[in-house]
Parts: C-alpha cells; sequence; structure tokens
C-alpha cells in the first residue's frame, strides 16, 4: 500500500524542517561516474535534497548549496535539448541533468537565487513563474534575518542550576573532558534517546549519547514548537582540537562541556539537560502482619473476686464506732 503524498511531505517537512521551494525529477552523476542516477529532488532552504522517488520520505543526499563554488551550464536554453549544469563544490563537481529544457532552467533559477540571495539576469522564466521565485527568494531572505526575539521571563530554578552547573573549563582540562561526568550522557540508542525525551519531558529536553560511528557523540533535543514536539538529533565528531558539531555551518568546540554550553545557548536556555527525577510514591498501602502474629483481640482477664469470710459476733457490747446488727429476727421469731 503506497503512502498518501500529504504524509510524505509532512514527513519530509519533519525531517528537513526547511521550507520548500521547488522539486521534481532529474538525473545527478559525480564526475567520475560514467552514467546517471535518477532521483526526486527538493530545494529547501540552501539545501538539495534527492530521494529514490516521490514515496521515499528520508532522503538519500544532501548537497549543502553554500558550498557551491560557482554553476557552469553545458548546454544553453534550447528547445528539445536536455540541460545539463554542473555544480563546483568544494570538494567535488556535481553534474546534473533535466530532459526538458524548461524544467533545467527552472532548476537554475531556484539554485542560483537561493545560493546568492539575489535572482540572476536574462533567465528564460514566464512571468508566474518569476513571481514564484520572487516569492520563494523573500520567504528564504527573511528565515535568515535574525529575529528580534523578545525579553525572556525570569529563569526557573532549576534553569539556573543547570546553567551554573556546567562552567567553562580551563583549556589544560578540555582534552580530558569524559562523557560520564555530564549528567545528562546516557549509553544510549537514538530511539532510547528519543523515546526517554518523549515519556519524561519534565526531566529535560538535552540528552548527550554515543553516535553510530566509533569514537564519535550526538545530541539528542526535544523542542516544543507550535506544531507539537520535535525530535532533533545532532552529530559531533571528534579532531584533535575538540568537537565538531555538524550543522550547516560548522562549529568547533573543545569540549563536551562546551557542546552542552552552546546548545543551551543557542537555545535561549529555554531547554535544560535531561537528568533522572526521583520518583515519589502516592499510596499508602497495608502490609500483612507476620504469621507468628495474632491480630484478633484479647479476651479480658477475669479477676475473682475476694471472699469475704463473716463476721461472727460474741455477747459482747459492741464498742463505738461498731455496727450493730437489728435482732428483728429474734422478734420476728417470738411473735411467731
Amino acid at each position: 500500500m503506497s503512502v498518501l503524498p500529504r504524509v510524505v511531505h509532512r514527513r519530509r517537512a519533519h525531517i528537513t524542517a526547511l521550507p520548500l521551494y521547488y522539486s521534481g525529477h532529474l538525473l545527478k552523476k559525480l564526475s567520475y561516474e560514467t552514467e546517471y542516477k535518477k532521483f526526486y529532488a527538493e530545494l529547501r532552504g540552501e539545501a538539495l535534497f534527492l530521494y529514490k522517488d516521490e514515496t521515499q520520505d528520508t532522503y538519500t543526499e544532501k548537497l549543502n548549496l553554500l558550498q557551491m563554488k560557482s554553476m557552469q551550464l553545458a548546454s544553453p536554453y534550447l528547445m528539445k535539448m536536455p540541460t545539463v549544469f554542473t555544480l563546483i563544490m568544494h570538494t567535488e563537481e556535481v553534474h546534473l541533468k533535466m530532459d526538458n529544457p524548461d524544467t533545467g532552467e527552472e532548476w537554475r533559477g531556484y539554485i542560483l537565487t537561493m545560493v546568492q540571495k539575489e535572482i540572476p539576469s536574462q533567465l528564460q522564466l514566464l512571468p508566474g513563474q518569476m513571481m514564484l521565485l520572487r516569492d520563494a527568494l523573500s520567504q528564504e531572505k527573511r528565515r535568515n534575518t535574525p529575529q528580534v526575539k523578545p525579553p525572556l521571563p525570569p529563569r526557573p530554578p532549576f534553569l539556573t542550576a543547570a546553567s551554573s552547573s556546567f562552567p567553562p573549563q580551563d583549556k589544560s582540562d578540555a582534552d580530558h573532558s569524559s562523557p560520564e561526568q555530564l549528567p545528562c550522557f546516557f549509553n544510549v540508542t537514538r530511539q532510547e534517546a528519543e523515546q526517554m525525551l518523549e515519556e519524561n519531558p519534565e526531566c529535560g529536553g538535552i540528552i548527550l549519547r554515543p553516535s553510530t560511528l566509533t569514537n564519535n557523540y550526538a545530541v539528542t533535543l526535544r523542542q516544543v514548537t507550535p506544531k507539537g514536539p520535535v525530535m532533533k538529533n545532532y552529530r559531533l565528531t571528534c579532531t584533535k582540537s575538540g568537537f565538531l558539531i555538524q550543522l550547516e555551518t560548522a562549529v568547533t568546540v573543545s569540549s563536551l562541556s562546551d557542546v552542552l554550553q552552546y546548545f543551551l545557548e543557542k537555545t535561549d536556555y529555554r531547554l535544560h539537560p535531561y537528568t533522572l527525577c526521583d520518583t515519589y510514591n502516592t499510596r499508602i498501602e497495608m502490609t500483612p502482619p507476620p504469621e507468628c502474629i495474632s491480630i484478633t483481640p484479647r479476651t479480658p482477664k477475669r479477676v475473682p473476686k475476694a471472699q469475704v469470710v463473716p463476721t461472727v459476733h460474741s455477747g459482747t457490747r459492741p464498742g463505738e464506732g461498731e455496727y450493730v446488727v437489728p435482732e428483728e429476727h429474734h422478734l420476728n421469731k417470738r411473735c411467731g
């Protein structure tokens, strides 16, 4: 069963987190390859994402157009002739081919516009196509324009504690930093890290974990957006001078603590490192008593009553303070 196109587009937008400007089929090969390979391409932001077909939601290759030094057009814009142009990158040359010359001219216009931030002259496009290209350029300029952010509210206590618990390390200690020293480091996979952040958002939003590559690390973030929580993963490459954060514009820091501090600053401290939260019980349960102890009420102990020996009266007259038994029974005896 094929996946609906809108579902695929939603997944691609979620993975790339970039606006879509142009898309279509094209052929691509490197300078040392002999045959072209067919891809479905999407121009998002300043990057070209290549997919095997229209139903694939995860891109196969990604070309960062900011690394392009120039573009060479192998065949001019002529009707009924395929368009072929070469992207001269810093490390390689990429050849792109479009069978439809009109489509090739659109690709050339969008790629040059996104790289140069201006519409190139002498484009063979229709007025409607030029209007769409100007709209894409305006959107890209707004995306790259630093926005004035409103003042942040007072930091909660846990954010203040998180930022103060990672002071900058001395350069002499940078090479000796260990991931186990960071409270948000966990030896988990990407799926496990995302599950931890999803199930326990109150514990934090940043996890440092090992990468699938040997001696490398990765950072998993959970960010709350107007459309809902979004999971993002960033790769950290170990270098001689420290760690390289693989972004569109790579950033080099000296230690893992600096990596964490960099992400805290870039998110305006709206995220804090993931730490294990203390758990508390919410119910009180009665435990059964030991078998050797009986909880049945005891029978009250009966105290025997004291037996009073009857007093034997003698014929003497009682003294003061003594009781005298009435002689009524003697009188009754006489009367009887």
